[in-house]
């Protein structure tokens, strides 16, 4: 399962604080586990249900963010120097999980994806940052998750959590258009 993971979601490999990358690649793994997922699941499932009959499966977005995240870290490093610090393994960890509660958040029915009745009460930025702090994330990686969306509108509190949910946003909304 973990060699499967890492073949779709190389993006793992980017943390470089091994332990880190170990817990990142197990929460997946246990989320998928807990779930009942398979990974052609995950090839159809669609990283939202806002966007009616979208093509992008929860896979692409999660490493587009990651990308799109990693990216403006490299942007902030070589114009604003030491005047931004971004902890990469942190906002790698978050980009990474910050939709893995999307797993709970959802369910198969006659072959659609649907709210589940976990989902209908507890959103994924919810779900996927309890699930994370179970499995002892620092609470800025926590952070990440929980402010990623709407739940976080005016609580995002460090940069990786700002960087993610504009690299979130950014990918949800040039799909919605």
């Amino acid at each position: 399962m973990r060699e499967e993971l890492l073949r779709i979601m190389p993006e793992f490999k980017l943390i470089e604080d091994a332990k880190f990358k170990e817990k990142t690649i197990n929460v997946w793994i246990e989320a998928i586990k807990k779930s009942g997922w398979t990974f052609d699941d995950l090839r159809q499932m669609p990283f939202t249900l806002l966007i009616e009959r979208t093509s992008v499966n929860i896979i692409e977005h999660t490493r587009a963010v990651t990308r799109c995240a990693v990216e403006i870290a490299e942007v902030f490093s070589k114009e604003y120097h030491e005047k931004i610090r971004v902890n990469r393994d942190y906002l790698l960890a978050g980009a990474l999980l910050h939709d893995v509660g999307k797993l709970f958040e959802y369910k198969k029915v006659k072959g659609k994806f649907v709210k589940s009745e976990e989902g209908k009460l507890l959103r994924h930025p919810l779900s996927g940052a309890a699930f994370a702090s179970q499995h002892g994330f620092p609470k800025e990686v926590v952070h990440i998750i929980a402010s990623h969306s709407k739940e976080g509108d005016g609580a995002r509190n460090t940069v990786e959590a700002v960087i993610v949910n504009h690299a979130d946003f950014v990918n949800f909304e040039a799909l919605d258009i």
